[in-house]
């Protein structure tokens, strides 16, 4: 898990939106096409789902991850 990671999760959380990369990079200060990256990653993990074309929303997994009932060593991948 990246500190990336962490700000996307948090700002679907906070949102209780389904964002699109675009809308992410934007309120975290990283580059969309990083944020697309990091989005396939935790895709992977579980802790975020692709809802529609271009837009995620967080899982429950995601919801355990940032209340810490989840570490990042539970994950299914753990990447720096």
């Amino acid at each position: 898990m990246t500190q990336a990671d962490d700000r996307i999760l948090e700002a679907l959380e906070d949102s209780g939106l389904r964002l699109s990369p675009r809308i992410l990079a934007a309120n975290v200060d990283y580059s969309r096409h990083y944020i697309a990256r990091r989005l396939a990653k935790l895709e992977e993990g579980g802790l975020i789902e692709k809802v529609d074309e271009g837009l995620y929303e967080i899982t429950i997994q995601g919801r355990k991850y940032l209340s810490g009932d989840l570490s990042a060593e539970d994950l299914e991948f753990n990447e720096k």
